[in-house]
């Protein structure tokens, strides 16, 4: 990377960004003279040896003493995540997924050395056996749209001069050269909603903090991403930190902030040492600090660990935390516009929405309002998990429907299996049926149908997924995470859970439903913060859609997809028993009993423990699950 000489105007600014965005381009298109290996970096292709496959590049290169001909390095994450560790060469663009260490050989000896593709390493479309061997090509990115992800998976997040040269700071020059209020204008007429999960507009949020009259003033972005399943805001604070650096700068710029705090939990180490990265570098260029490129305006960041709570996701709890209190929310009013960290006048953003901001100065309103639909604008990153082939990270224009999220990118449920339900706003959500899969995503559409977009959890279940069985899920997590201000919340959420513990067990009673509705609606209507006021939509949610599986439960006493153990039936099925013993001999408890080679065994219900070893072990089918 080339040395950090301090950049002291806009002007010097715009030179090193042009110089930066030849130097990348080169490097895509080879003018350079060097081909270009890029590997992916996000957490879980470091989890499968995306690091260890670098540096064996690495070694490749210098004993092939190829050096000055090749470079190698990490960029953020490509979004496949059920085909990575992906790795990309330039200037071809062929990409690779699932290395291994032990592909790098072949990658350089064939690709680098040969100019052949390697065929077997390339994507397969599974359904027409098709290979793509360009990212581009690959059904899975076809009705995506970067704006949040922009530079994941292109640049090194660590590397600042890249991020110049991928549009880093042309949003930021375009906003010092408005005044604050313009820039709220700007971003207000874009129609940016927060994506965090509530859906505010984000212009009106940083008009009120810009009209409170007030010294101090701060800016937090909130990247304490807590919903089960969800990995947007890690992602992007690992692909491209600078994005969101300068997202909030801009931010603090319009309502006259100096110091701006980045909430980010302990658990995303990666995130938290890229952007520490990233901020260091930009301070050490002159974009953070005093007297930014000689306009008078100054700004620092800073970093602050969370340690994990769910509840600190809310803004008020989250102030809280950073103040160095316990993490339990604030009443409300006054609102952090009004009154926030430490009594003065601060906006909330989480990552994904501060990640617009740049793209939204540089580009123009206009252009990102005709993204989306009428009342939601824009994209939206999803985190798309569960029962589906494709699992990834994915970005959507608001509007894209659920069928094309599961069925056109996400390819539809493994194993032919059936679609159940979708859930979507994590803990908070509701699950949305085969009936609602033709929704047009965005922020009032997911209302309507009982559901919501949160943070941008998407979790897919199929047949064999008992939904009773999700929401104790939900309820568990929820019970665990509440912070205990709320009696509704603290002591309702534990009633609510035991009786669908009940349920599940097959000691439920038809009065537990109007229970549970009368519990639900009753947290609902007396908690504090947002956690609590949602804490009971997977279980309305689900009895809504699927009140006939909870009947099923509590009369029939039988779970349809056999995942509740007390309520699964293991028998030996006479005729196809072979009499080995092999079920008896891993029985833990000996509830098994027979004589081997002259007696069918039986299973003692009484004894059964429903672990299902038994069931597991026989090579003959001859026991069936009910």
């Amino acid at each position: 990377m080339a040395k950090l000489v301090k950049i002291k105007s806009k002007e010097e600014l715009l030179k090193r960004i042009e110089k930066a965005e030849e130097n990348l381009t080169n490097k895509f298109n080879g003018k350079n003279q060097k081909r270009s290996i890029v590997i992916c970096g996000g957490t879980g292709c470091l989890s499968s040896n995306s690091q260890q496959i670098l540096e064996e590049f690495k070694k490749e290169i210098k004993n092939r003493k190829l050096s000055d001909r090749v470079d190698v390095n990490i960029v953020g994450c490509f979004g496949f995540c059920s085909q990575g560790p992906f790795v990309k060469i330039y200037p071809e663009d062929t990409l690779y997924r699932m290395v291994n260490v032990s592909d790098v050989s072949r990658i350089m000896e064939i690709d680098i050395c040969g100019g052949k593709i390697v065929e077997d390493l390339v994507y397969i479309d599974p359904n027409t056996n098709k290979k793509y061997p360009k990212q581009d090509d690959i059904p899975f990115y076809h009705k995506q749209k970067r704006i949040a992800l922009h530079g994941c998976g292109t640049i090194d997040p660590e590397n600042l001069e890249e991020a110049l040269g991928y549009d880093a700071g042309k949003g930021l020059l375009k906003a010092l050269s408005m005044s604050p209020s313009d820039v709220i204008k700007e971003v207000t007429a874009s129609g940016l909603r927060g994506r965090g999960g509530g859906g505010f507009l984000t212009g009106r949020k940083w008009q009120f903090a810009y009209e409170q009259e007030n010294d101090e003033k701060y800016v937090v972005c909130n990247g304490d991403e807590g919903d089960p399943g969800a990995f947007m805001d890690r992602s992007i604070l690992e692909g491209n930190p600078v994005s969101v650096i300068e997202g909030m700068m801009i931010a603090a710029y319009a309502i006259g902030a100096k110091d701006g705090y980045f909430y980010v939990r302990a658990e995303y180490p990666i995130a938290v040492n890229r952007l520490k990265k990233a901020i260091s570098e930009m301070e050490e260029l002159g974009l953070l600090g005093e007297n930014i490129l000689g306009t008078g305006f100054t700004f620092r960041a800073h970093i602050r660990l969370g340690a994990g709570a769910f509840v600190c996701g809310e803004e008020t709890a989250l102030l809280n935390s950073i103040e160095g209190k316990r993490g339990m929310p604030r009443p409300r009013p006054p609102f952090p516009a009004v009154k926030g960290l430490w009594g003065k006048p601060t906006i909330i953003n989480n990552v994904e929405t501060l990640a617009n901001i740049p793209y939204i100065i540089r580009v123009g309103s206009e252009e990102f309002a005709k993204i989306g639909t009428d009342k939601s604008k824009g994209t939206k990153v999803f985190a798309l998990g569960g029962k589906v082939k494709n699992v990834g990270l994915v970005e959507v224009p608001m509007g894209t429907t659920l069928r094309e999220l599961v069925y056109d990118i996400g390819g539809g449920i493994p194993n032919n299996k059936r679609f159940q339900a979708i859930q979507t706003g994590g803990p908070s959500g509701g699950c949305l049926t085969m009936t609602e899969l033709d929704t047009p995503i965005d922020f009032d559409n997911l209302v309507e149908k009982g559901s919501m977009m949160g943070s941008g959890g998407a979790i897919v279940m199929d047949e064999d997924n008992c939904m009773v069985d999700v929401a104790k899920f939900y309820l568990e997590f929820i019970c665990d995470e509440s912070c205990g201000k709320c009696s509704q919340c603290r002591i309702g959420t534990k009633r609510l859970l035991e009786i669908l513990e009940r349920i599940t067990s097959g000691k439920g009673k038809i009065e537990d439903i109007e229970k549970m509705e009368e519990l639900s609606h009753s947290i609902k209507v007396g908690s504090l913060c947002g956690l609590g006021q949602t804490a009971a939509n997977p279980v309305l949610s689900t009895l809504t859609k699927f009140k006939e599986v909870y009947m099923r439960h509590i009369i029939d006493k039988h779970c349809d997809a056999g995942v509740c153990r007390s309520l699964i039936k293991y028998e030996i099925i006479p005729d196809l028993c072979k009499k080995c013993s092999l079920c008896s001999r891993n029985c833990p408890v000996g509830a098994i009993s027979g004589i081997v080679g002259k007696e069918v065994f039986k299973i003692n219900q009484d004894l059964c423990i429903k672990c299902g070893l038994c069931y597991s072990s026989c090579k003959f089918a001859a026991i069936k699950k009910s």
